[in-house]
């Protein structure tokens, strides 16, 4: 009985490892990630001058992703063109949505307001001395605010080279200037409240500088609130013009009620 061989299929040899061929493919994929990486970069800048090619772009990406992992369902070239053609549709309508989108209208800048009143203060011929309109509130000022105001209206009156001197060593100056017929000022202003009145010690240590050091040839002294009696009675003495609060109001509202005509008498009214 003769049995028919069973033929063997020779086992297939492993294929050489080819040095040629391996670094051939890694030159492919370095040239293939370079080239990606280029064009990664030029897509970058393209987004980055135009953004709305960049959410063009984004919609189309989004658009292939979403179609590809629903149900793992292969789509047809079709489908998937005309599902890019949608997204980019709407891309591109809301991109130009934003485009003609007027821009909001810078908000108008709040008039200029301070002790002055509201809007711009009127100009005057003094350096750093802002002006005055009517009957200041005197109240409402700074210490700094009310020297100026006294020397704004010293240059509303007439008064030359007035200058705002008070400060740290002014040795009781705080207004300087000239009166319109040529006698120097000297003033010293007194920011006080109605319970608080220049007592005879201000009025002496102004009175021993007033004459001496800044050599005026009418001293005044301007308050907001009132002198105290033996103050009245030592700036008699020295020659020192005061002017309370009714004189400063007076003063304000009348530009004839000029308080250093007293000290020149009369030569200045």
């Amino acid at each position: 009985m003769t049995m028919s061989e069973r033929r063997t299929r020779p086992l297939s040899r492993g294929r050489r490892f080819d040095l040629r061929a391996t670094a051939m493919s890694f030159a492919l994929l370095a040239a293939a990630l370079v080239a990606a990486g280029l064009a990664v970069r030029a897509l970058a800048g393209v987004v980055q001058r135009r953004p709305v090619w960049g959410v063009v772009l984004l919609c189309v990406a989004v658009a292939v992703v979403l179609a590809h992992g629903r149900r793992r369902r292969r789509l047809s070239a079709a489908r998937i063109a005309r599902r890019a053609g949608e997204a980019l549709e709407q891309g591109t309508t809301t991109a130009l949505d934003a485009l003609d989108a007027p821009a909001s209208a810078p908000s108008a800048a709040p008039a200029p307001t301070g002790p002055y009143g509201e809007g711009a203060l009127p100009a005057v011929d003094a350096p750093g001395v802002p002006g005055i309109s009517g009957v200041l509130d005197y109240d409402a000022l700074s210490p700094e605010e009310f020297e100026e105001a006294i020397a704004a209206l010293c240059v509303r009156d007439g008064c030359s080279d007035v200058r705002v001197v008070g400060g740290a060593g002014d040795l009781g100056a705080d207004v300087v200037g000239l009166s319109p017929g040529g006698h120097r000022l000297v003033i010293q202003c007194k920011r006080y409240g109605d319970d608080n009145k220049v007592g005879s010690q201000d009025l002496q240590r102004f009175g021993g500088t007033c004459f001496t050091v800044h050599e005026a040839d009418v001293a005044l002294v301007v308050t907001t609130g009132d002198f105290t009696a033996p103050a009245l009675e030592y700036a008699e003495q020295c020659g020192i013009t005061c002017v309370d609060r009714g004189d400063l109001l007076a003063w304000s509202a009348d530009p004839a009620r000029r308080p250093w005509a007293a000290g020149t008498g009369g030569a200045d009214a």
